[in-house]
């Protein structure tokens, strides 16, 4: 564990004893910054903090918001194509959510919808108002199986462990494929099925290395960035003729 997450293990330990501190929810990460290398192959975070006595944690992790397009594919003249899109707007790119018991043993449905605690439970709104509502459920749940398969939709999992009554931990996976931006790590603290107290950590996730700076030369410099890569081909191409040539 790094050291910075040792230290505020003491910390939350501390604030956790009787009389000492007001505070009903404390929580925090173990690295606020995950960077994104060429060797990178996916990390995990440790997530830590203190709740009052007899609670419950719900943590919901949201990405950047992006505009996802979902395809149906139909078969004409026996191939396959694409036949017709839905264009959902402010779609998380990352989302996942932890929690100590099953979601709805432990928050009412009400509380789950306002706080988006469950992927059937984001606000997935499409760009096209007039899509029928039949056809809205059709290609969102299409969209969250999408993500799911690529593991950035990583709902469920009742993995938040308490140490003693109220030190509470869980570890959030990121996957290679994770996308960058600015992450909001949010926590609940539950009791009666409603929230009490809420927190929200942020997360960074960028690119760094020589990967950072080929992606920033070519989305900044695109036509550079073409130019180049046209010469390189051409002459990787006439290397291997040389090398390859008949003698």
């Amino acid at each position: 564990m790094h050291l910075r997450a040792v230290l505020l293990s003491i910390a939350v330990m501390l604030l956790a004893l009787p009389g000492f501190g007001q505070t009903p929810l404390i929580a925090d990460l173990s690295e606020h910054q995950i960077q994104i290398t060429t060797g990178f192959v996916g990390t995990d975070v440790l997530l830590f903090g203190t709740v009052e006595p007899d609670s419950n944690v719900v943590v919901v992790v949201r990405g950047p918001e992006e505009q996802t397009t979902v395809w149906r594919k139909a078969r004409f003249a026996g191939i396959w194509v694409n036949d017709r899109r839905v264009v959902f707007e402010r779609v998380p790119s990352f989302y996942a959510v932890r929690s100590n018991a099953p979601l709805d043993a432990i928050a009412s449905n009400v509380t789950r919808a306002r706080h988006g605690m469950g992927a059937e439970f984001l606000r997935l709104r499409p760009e096209d108002e007039t899509i029928s509502a039949q056809d809205v459920s059709v290609f969102r749940n299409a969209l969250i199986r999408n993500k799911q398969r690529e593991g950035l939709f990583a709902s469920g999992g009742d993995n938040i462990t308490f140490l003693g009554g109220q030190l509470f931990r869980t570890r959030l996976h990121f996957p290679a494929n994770v996308p960058t931006g600015f992450y909001d790590v949010e926590v609940f603290m539950l009791k009666d099925g409603h929230v009490i107290h809420a927190q929200t950590t942020p997360l960074i996730v960028r690119k760094a290395g020589l990967g950072a700076d080929v992606f920033f030369f070519a989305h900044n410099y695109s036509a550079l960035y073409g130019i180049i890569a046209v010469l390189l081909a051409v002459a990787a191409g006439v290397l291997a003729a040389f090398v390859f040539r008949k003698s």
